[in-house]
């Protein structure tokens, strides 16, 4: 009997029509456009305008682009994974209300925290749902409105966040196709460095917390950008060398699109030349557990099947990894 392996068969996505300039930036705080491109990378980001309109908006507008390329319904999926930082509320599951919006009403659904890697996870989760021989549809989007959480007073965190989703459904595959293989990793050491206070169990929210602005992603920037540089790039080359791949075979690298300078060293580690290097970063910033399906989303006319993609993401907890996956189809 041939292997069944979870493969990627459908791509959608959606990023808001209201652009967050580094020049709107400049009047907002003390900053300036040739200061965060150097540093960062990042020309702009969307932002999420709408009234009353939170993750779940964009993850339905990516899901239902993804429903339209593939030309199914929506009561074929089965399970409905949405991977977020910032859910539409605590309690309620983002994904439970997305799946009844799009009309996924034989699927059950969740969503998985583990901040800028959330999408990585929840690739290797579908991915086992599907292998599992359980489940034949699984629909996994990456959504997160950023500016719900971002102070704009501070310029240390407003310059990198953008809000945006991307969705994908994997599919069962004969063909040895799909994910190849994973090195997922987690380290409680990064909690002092990316975080949000308030809002939690240890410190619920009150007037003082509020009053002090602890409801607002706080990120100390040089530790952070240390222990991603090392461990994006360590895990990519782990893969590499795990499945005997040179870099003549790494077709693309799907990098988490945190700053240019990370993204830079991974490829660099890897010995990969900038045009296999998927990136978006200057137009859309950070958008956390959206990175990852927006790039598949912007390069997918450019993918071929049994294209070979190595996929990198390092986020708050500390959460990172790696994935190896074959492209399963021509665009």
């Amino acid at each position: 009997m041939k292997k069944t392996t979870a493969a990627i068969t459908a791509v959608g996505g959606y990023v808001p029509d209201f652009v967050l300039s580094n020049k709107v930036l400049e009047t907002m705080v003390d900053t300036n456009d040739e200061w965060i491109t150097t540093r960062t990378g990042i020309k702009e980001r969307r932002i999420l305008k709408e009234e009353n309109a939170g993750t779940s908006f964009m993850a339905i507008k990516a899901a239902e682009d993804l429903l339209e390329k593939r030309g199914i319904e929506a009561s074929e999926i089965d399970f409905v994974l949405v991977a977020t930082a910032t859910p539409d509320m605590p309690v309620a599951a983002t994904a439970a209300y997305v799946a009844s919006e799009i009309g996924a009403v034989n699927a059950f659904a969740y969503d998985l925290q583990a901040a800028c890697s959330s999408f990585l996870y929840g690739m290797s989760t579908a991915a086992s749902y599907i292998e599992s021989g359980r489940y034949k549809k699984v629909l996994l989007i990456g959504a997160d409105k950023m500016s719900s959480i971002i102070d704009y007073t501070d310029r240390t965190t407003c310059i990198i966040f953008g809000d945006g989703a991307g969705a994908v459904l994997f599919e069962p595959n004969e063909e040895g196709l799909g994910l190849q293989d994973e090195y997922l990793r987690s380290d409680g050491i990064g909690r002092q460095f990316l975080k949000i206070d308030a809002g939690g169990s240890i410190l619920p929210a009150s007037e003082e917390t509020v009053k002090n602005k602890q409801h607002y992603v706080y990120q100390d920037g040089k530790s952070v950008f240390k222990f991603a540089v090392s461990n994006m790039a360590d895990v990519s080359a782990l893969i590499m060398e795990r499945n005997d791949l040179t870099k003549e075979d790494v077709h693309w690298l799907a990098p988490h699109q945190a700053n240019k300078r990370i993204i830079d060293a991974t490829a660099n580690r890897m010995g990969l030349e900038a045009d296999k290097v998927m990136m978006n970063i200057d137009r859309y910033g950070n958008t956390t557990s959206a990175t990852l399906p927006l790039l598949l989303h912007d390069y997918e006319k450019q993918l071929k099947k049994g294209d070979n993609i190595i996929f990198a993401a390092f986020g708050g907890g500390f959460t990172w990894g790696s994935i190896y996956l074959k492209w399963a189809y021509n665009s």
